[in-house]
């Protein structure tokens, strides 16, 4: 398990976005957002959170966050 947090779904839920509805914004396909949404993404490019913070008018560590109770990947 990641120690990454991703927190899209609270974003989301605050904005009252949907899913689909960002990822047409940001120009990534939804299978794409979703492998992030659910944490099983390995990585994501700074082009990528750049487009996902301006949509959702937040900032990186709004949208990540480190979880250190969790125990580290090998």
């Amino acid at each position: 398990m990641a120690r990454i947090v991703i927190r899209l779904d609270e974003l989301l839920h605050a904005r009252r976005m949907t899913l689909t509805e960002l990822a047409t914004r940001v120009d990534i396909t939804l299978a794409n957002l979703s492998i992030l949404k659910t944490g099983k993404a390995k990585a994501i490019r700074f082009s990528t959170l750049e487009a996902i913070c301006a949509v959702l008018e937040c900032q990186p560590g709004d949208l990540l966050g480190f979880d250190p109770a969790l125990p580290a990947e090998e």
